[in-house]
């Protein structure tokens, strides 16, 4: 079982930086992959970015490349999403989740284990 708490969340103008916080219970957390979703008002869950068990591999989805960068700290249970250049389509709940399968994916319905959200809204 694994229990993840977002962070970091909040209002930004456009143009502005947000770092995202998840962190994650229990002694385990190094066997997941951990990616970053976010969800709009109105929209389907969507994937934002993914990084690997030891943070060596990433993908990020083509809307937020070269814009947020994901990373993780194995040792404080924490991943984290460094968003800069931010717009106002950004704006959702942003969610971190928890991969154990053995096939890495990029499919919301495949992830174990998922925090409570965090907003984040982008203002024109």
């Amino acid at each position: 079982q694994v229990q993840l708490v977002e962070s970091g969340g909040g209002l930004v103008q456009t143009g502005g930086s947000l770092r995202l916080s998840c962190s994650a219970s229990g002694r385990t957390f190094s066997r997941y992959r951990m990616a970053w979703f976010r969800q709009a008002p109105g929209k389907e869950r969507e994937f934002v970015s993914r990084i690997s068990r030891s943070g060596a591999a990433t993908l990020y989805a083509d809307s937020v490349k070269g814009r947020f960068t994901i990373s993780r700290d194995n040792d404080k249970n924490t991943v984290y999403l460094e968003m800069n250049s931010l717009k106002p389509e950004d704006t959702a709940v942003y969610y971190c989740a928890a991969d154990g399968g053995s096939v890495p994916t990029t499919l919301p319905r495949n992830y174990d284990y998922w925090g409570q959200g965090t907003q984040v809204t982008v203002s024109s």
